[in-house]
C-alpha cells in the first residue's frame, strides 16, 4: 500500500470536541464541523482555502463558521487544517478521496496558493494510486461514500477506468502471477468486493476491451453470484426476509433483484462461457425476487441454447411469490424454455441442410452428418430430461392440468423414441388426482403414444385401471402387433402380421417356387425367405403377392375402424361395448396367432386374461 506524506511539523493538535493547535498565539477563528468546534488562526486557513474566505466575509467577525455537511466531517477537516499550519499528514488508498473531496470544497487550489493540497492529492493518485491494483481497488471501494462528489470530481470513472486496464493488461502487476495457478480469473474474487453499481462499470469496461475471453467472464460473474446473492432456493429466501425484519428485508429483496438483473445483462455472448446450471439459478432468484420481464426472457433464451446439460433439479423453477395460482413450479417458463430449445434445434437443422446443398463434397456431407447425429442426440436428451421433470412434478396435487400437457406437447415426437417415462409421468399424475373425470383422463392420455413402448411398460398399462379403457385396448392392439411380427418365421412358412379382428388365420407367402427346367423346389433361398417376412412387417409387399396385397388391405381397413372408432371421445358409452367386443375376439384370436414364437406368448397370456376379467 502506498503512502504519501505532507509537512514536516510536529502534531499540536489537541482532540476533543473543542479542537485548536497549541501555540503562543491567540486563535481569531472559530469553525464548525459536524459538532466540533475547531480554534484556529485566519491566516494559514484563510491563505489556502478559498471558501473560508468567502464565509468569513459573508459571516463578519460574529460567532463561528459553520460548515454544514462537510465530507469527511471533523477528521478530514482536520486533516486540511494540519495541512494549512505545516504539520506532518499521511495520506494513502483509504482516505485519499476523502480528504480530497474535503480539500475541493474548501477551495484548496493552485488558485489559491502554489502547491496546494488538493494538486499534491490529484498527482499522488494519478501516479501512483491507479498504477496499482490492490490500492486502486481501495480507492475505488472508498468512492461509495461521497459518489455525487466522486462523479462531479471524475474520480470514479478515473478508478473504473484504472482497474478494467490492469484486469485486461496486467502486465507488471503482481496479483496476475496467480493465474497460472488457477483456473478462475486472479482478479474475480477481488472485484467481487465491489457494490453493484461499480462492478457492472468494471464489467462492461472490461467487456468492452474484448480482450478477456468469455469463459473467465463467465467465471467472474459466477464467483459475484456467490459472494452477494446466496438465495438459491425459495426456503433460503424466505429466511433471509424474516431474519432481516421488514425494512432490512425489502432492501435485500431491492438489492438482489438489482444483482440478478445486472448478472444477466452481463453475460458472456459464448454459448458456454457459463453453465446451464447457474443460469437455471438465475432464473429461479429472478422468478422469486421479481426481476424484470426482460431479464428473465435473457434468462430463459440463453438456458434454451444449453438445456442438454441441465438436470430435473436444475430445471424445478420456483414460482413467483406473487403468483396466483397456487402452483409450486413455474411451468410456463419450462414451457418457454422448451419452445426456444425446439425453434433453435430446427434452425440449426435448416441452416446444416442448406450447407449441405450448397456444398456436395464428402466432407461437407460427413461434417453435416455430425452436427445432425448431435442435434438429435441433444434432442433425446432433452425429451428425457423433460419426462422425468413431468414425472417430478406429476407428484404436486397443484400441477394443473393444462400446464403439464403443455409441457409435454412441447418436445416434438423425434425427442421421445420410447414413452416408458412419458408413461410413467402420466401414471404418477393420475395416482395423484384421483378425482379427475373420464374427459379429463382422455385428454391428458392423448399426449401418450402406445406404439412406443417397451414390453414392461406395455404390461403395466394394460393392468392399470386409472387409464381410459381406449387407452388400455391400444395397448393390447400394438402388443398384439408386434409380438405377431415377432413370430413372422415359422419354419419355411411366412407367416403375415396378425391384427385383432383377423380371424381366418390366413398365411402369407405359403406357397413354394417350383422350377419348370429341372423340376427342383426353390426354396433353399433361406436369404429371401428371412427379407420377405421382415418385410412384411414393416409393410412392404411385392407386386406379384396378390393374396398377400389383399390381405393386408383387409387388416389395414380394420385397423383405421379401430382406430376411428378408440378416437371418438365424445360416444362414452358406445367405447364400452367396443372394447367389449373387441376384446372378446382379440383374447380368442390372437392367442392362437402368436403360438409360433415363446416370449410373446408368455406376455401376451398375462394380458388376455386381464382382458377377460375386464370385459
Amino acid at each position: 500500500m502506498k503512502l504519501m506524506k505532507l509537512g514536516s511539523r510536529p502534531d499540536t493538535f489537541a482532540s476533543g470536541p473543542v479542537r485548536s493547535v497549541i501555540t503562543e498565539v491567540a486563535t481569531d477563528l472559530q469553525i464548525l464541523v459536524d459538532g466540533c468546534l475547531f480554534r484556529l488562526h485566519k491566516f494559514p486557513l484563510l491563505s489556502k482555502c478559498m471558501w473560508l474566505q468567502a464565509l468569513c466575509v459573508e459571516s463578519g467577525d460574529g460567532g463561528p463558521v459553520e460548515l454544514p455537511d462537510f465530507p469527511g466531517g471533523a477528521e478530514a477537516f482536520e486533516v486540511c487544517a494540519k495541512f494549512c499550519y505545516g504539520i506532518t499528514v499521511t495520506i494513502g488508498p483509504r482516505n485519499v478521496v476523502t480528504v480530497l473531496c474535503a480539500a475541493t470544497c474548501l477551495g484548496m487550489t493552485e488558485a489559491a496558493d502554489r502547491g496546494n493540497l488538493a494538486a499534491k492529492l490529484e498527482a499522488f493518485f494519478s501516479s501512483c494510486l491507479l498504477r496499482r491494483w490492490k490500492d486502486a481497488l481501495t480507492v475505488l471501494h472508498s468512492t461509495r461514500r461521497f459518489a455525487t462528489l466522486c462523479e462531479e470530481l471524475g474520480v470514479t470513472s478515473r478508478c473504473v477506468d484504472a482497474v478494467a486496464a490492469l484486469i485486461t493488461d496486467p502486465d507488471g502487476n503482481a496479483s496476475a502471477a496467480v493465474a497460472a495457478s488457477s483456473s478462475s480469473p486472479w482478479w474475480a474474487r477481488d472485484i467481487s468486493e465491489l457494490g453493484v453499481d461499480l462492478y457492472w462499470r468494471v464489467m462492461v469496461a472490461v467487456r468492452a476491451a474484448g480482450t478477456v475471453h468469455g469463459k473467465a467472464m463467465g467465471d467472474a460473474l459466477k464467483a459475484y453470484a456467490r459472494r452477494w446473492l446466496p438465495i438459491a432456493a425459495k426456503n433460503q429466501y424466505a429466511q433471509v426476509q424474516t431474519e432481516g425484519g421488514t425494512g432490512n428485508g425489502e432492501w435485500t429483496t431491492e438489492s438482489h433483484r438489482l444483482i440478478v438483473e445486472k448478472i444477466a445483462n452481463l453475460l458472456p455472448a459464448e454459448r458456454k462461457a457459463v453453465s446451464c446450471g447457474f443460469l437455471l439459478k438465475l432464473l429461479k432468484a429472478a422468478n422469486m425476487l421479481g426481476a424484470s420481464p426482460a431479464s428473465k426472457a435473457e434468462l430463459m433464451r440463453r438456458v434454451a441454447s444449453q438445456l442438454e446439460d441441465a438436470n430435473v433439479g436444475d430445471l424445478l423453477i420456483p414460482a413467483a411469490p406473487t403468483c396466483t395460482s397456487g402452483t409450486l413450479y413455474d411451468m410456463d417458463a419450462v414451457v418457454a424454455i422448451l419452445e426456444e430449445f425446439a425453434l433453435r434445434q430446427s434452425a440449426a437443422a435448416g441452416s446444416s441442410t442448406s450447407r449441405h446443398r450448397r456444398s456436395r463434397s464428402a466432407e461437407s456431407a460427413e461434417l453435416d452428418g455430425a452436427r445432425r447425429t448431435t442435434s438429435t442426440a441433444a434432442m433425446v436428451r432433452v425429451g428425457r430430461l423433460v419426462d422425468r421433470f413431468l414425472a417430478v412434478v406429476a407428484k404436486d396435487a397443484r400441477t394443473p392440468l393444462d400446464k403439464l400437457i403443455a409441457v409435454a406437447e412441447a418436445m416434438p415426437d423425434c425427442a421421445r423414441p420410447e414413452h416408458d417415462d412419458l408413461y410413467r409421468a402420466i401414471d404418477t399424475y393420475l395416482r395423484a388426482h384421483p378425482e379427475m373425470d373420464k374427459s379429463s383422463r382422455k385428454r391428458l392420455c392423448r399426449v401418450l403414444n402406445c406404439r412406443k413402448l417397451t414390453e414392461k411398460a406395455s404390461m403395466h398399462a394394460a393392468q392399470n385401471e386409472l387409464l381410459p379403457l381406449r387407452v388400455v385396448v391400444q395397448v393390447l392392439f400394438f402388443e398384439n402387433a408386434r409380438a405377431a411380427g415377432l413370430s413372422g418365421v415359422h419354419g419355411n412358412r411366412v407367416v403375415a402380421p396378425g391384427f385383432p379382428g383377423d380371424g381366418d388365420r390366413r398365411t402369407l407367402l405359403c406357397r413354394s417356387r417350383t422350377t419348370e427346367e429341372d423340376g427342383k423346389v426353390a426354396a433353399d433361398k433361406p436369404d429371401m425367405d428371412v427379407q420377405r417376412p421382415r418385410g412384411l412387417a414393416r409393410g412392404h409387399v411385392q407386386g406379384d403377392d396378390d393374396r398377400s396385397v389383399q390381405g393386408l388391405r383387409r387388416a389395414a381397413s380394420r385397423v383405421t375402424t379401430l382406430k376411428m372408432r378408440l378416437d371418438d371421445d365424445d360416444e362414452d358409452a358406445g367405447d364400452e361395448v367396443f372394447v367389449h367386443k373387441t376384446r372378446t375376439g382379440l383374447a380368442w384370436r390372437a392367442s392362437s396367432r402368436v403360438s409360433a414364437a415363446g416370449k410373446p406368448k408368455r406376455m401376451l397370456s398375462r394380458l388376455w386374461p386381464m382382458s377377460r376379467t375386464l370385459t
